[in-house]
């Protein structure tokens, strides 16, 4: 790659600003030099221009705000086609949609299609980094890691472990599904920037054997991460003890196997008490908080006020499809509102360094990404505040970083993504080349058809509560 340059309003995180008032990070005009991928130097714009050297294109983002790309640690990719399908809670979420769109996944043509289009998708809501869960299929996650490969995305994701209690289709047979998660390990973790995460379901879908296998694969592999989902609802929380009666606890079932470490990834942790969140943080465990899932599916309300005070490495996920969305400021801005509910406050910093360095630290990749550190590598996201008229008129009135990131939180979705840089290379810009402006006769037409169906809603029965 060329070296090259991005000019804008440089934010990012030195720290966490929960800590100390002086952990955000600006430059209001600042310069970003990129070559081979990584950031290779980081000032003012004044101070860098003139010894760039010739040949240096600099993409010109003034007016925008250049932070670290953001940091998705929970999400489900084959589950983009039952996005917003509903259900009266999380058990009958899984067994009315989630499973019937996983069996799909047996075809390696549906994993390929579906893992090029979740990979745009992130591009688009400037998401470069994630932690994704594949279906139990291994060619599901071969086909996630193949193109996330071909574009260079940071990711760790892995094959669901599920021997029970689920679909027969679905079904590991016998230890199968934790040998082919080590032959996954040994295929793609640790090539470029991927990373594989043991991954069972969740502990009503593994047997004592299956999970005791996991724990005995993670301590034979340290180097690899742990992935699941821990007490997201009441329902799930009551099924796992009737499965475990020895356990203390739904996170007793993990610890006891060797599943809780400073590599494991635990989505949700809504329904844990005291004695269990302190267990979570000695281990140095991460909980992804997944707050857009967690009341489209009516399963809680995460504490965010006893996991920090209890020492738990908080970071947030988006968790589709169970979340309506892979908009990380989206996510964002439900957790502000979950806080609320719960009786305490979240800045919108707080907000954007746990979904950028704060991830990187709980992940272990602090010294890589989530900061527009120089030697970082150069996932970058641009955020326009004048992406929409509203948003545009809000940031106006913006007196600090903390009020314009909050507007951005509240206000912004993927237009406000204005490009996503992934080591480098714009990605967001680029899925847009595939999809061809419409032309005029095309949108005279699209107009036209909205007026006709619009028409028969005024007119149709109970109609003339939608107005045309």
């Amino acid at each position: 790659m060329a070296r090259t340059a991005l000019r804008g309003r440089l934010v990012d995180f030195v720290g966490d600003p929960a800590e100390s008032a002086a952990a955000v990070r600006v430059i209001d005009d600042g310069l970003l030099v990129i070559d081979d991928g990584h950031i290779v130097a980081r000032a003012g714009y004044a101070s860098l221009a003139h010894v760039l050297g010739p040949g240096v294109e600099v993409t010109d983002f003034s007016g925008c705000l250049l932070l670290p790309g953001l940091i998705d640690t929970h999400t489900h990719f084959p589950q983009l086609d039952v996005i917003a399908s509903p259900a009266s809670g999380l058990l009958d979420w899984l067994t009315r949609h989630t499973y019937p769109a996983e069996v799909r996944f047996a075809d390696p043509a549906v994993c390929a299609e579906a893992a090029r289009f979740f990979l745009d998708e992130l591009a688009a809501n400037g998401t470069t980094s994630a932690c994704v869960l594949g279906t139990v299929h291994p060619q599901s996650v071969d086909a996630l890691f193949a193109e996330a490969s071909a574009r260079g995305v940071r990711l760790i994701a892995g094959k669901c472990l599920m021997d029970r209690n689920c679909p027969p289709e679905l079904r590991d047979e016998g230890d199968a599904g934790v040998q082919q998660s080590l032959e996954l390990a040994e295929r793609w973790h640790g090539k470029g920037r991927l990373a594989y995460a043991i991954t069972p379901r969740f502990a009503a879908s593994s047997s004592e054997r299956q999970l005791k296998l996991a724990g005995e694969l993670a301590g034979a592999r340290p180097d690899l991460y742990v992935q699941s989902h821990l007490a997201e609802s009441e329902d799930e929380v009551r099924w796992v003890r009737e499965l475990f009666p020895q356990a203390r606890s739904y996170l007793d079932v993990y610890d006891a196997v060797g599943l809780l470490h400073e590599r494991s990834i635990y989505a949700h942790c809504i329904w844990l008490d005291g004695t269990d969140r302190q267990r979570f943080a000695r281990a140095r465990a991460t909980a992804a908080v997944c707050p857009s899932s967690n009341l489209f599916l009516g399963s809680g309300a995460f504490d965010f006020t006893q996991a920090v005070h209890a020492g738990m490495k908080v970071t947030l996920g988006t968790d589709v499809g169970g979340g309506q969305t892979l908009s990380m400021l989206a996510t964002m801005r439900t957790a502000c509102d979950v806080a609320r509910l719960k009786g305490g406050e979240l800045r919108a910093t707080q907000l954007f360094y746990w979904a950028t360095r704060g991830a990187a630290r709980a992940l272990g990749w602090e010294d890589h990404v989530g900061t527009l550190e120089s030697g970082a590598e150069a996932d970058v996201v641009v955020l326009d505040p004048l992406a929409t008229p509203l948003l545009a008129r809000r940031s106006a009135a913006a007196d600090s970083i903390e009020s314009l990131l909050f507007a951005l939180m509240v206000l912004g979705d993927d237009r406000a993504v204005r490009e996503t840089f992934v080591a480098g290379r714009p990605s967001k810009s680029k899925r847009r080349a595939g999809f061809p402006a419409m032309s005029a006769t095309d949108s005279a037409r699209a107009r036209d058809l909205s007026r006709r169906f619009m028409g028969r809603l005024k007119t149709a029965p109970g109609g003339g509560v939608i107005k045309p």
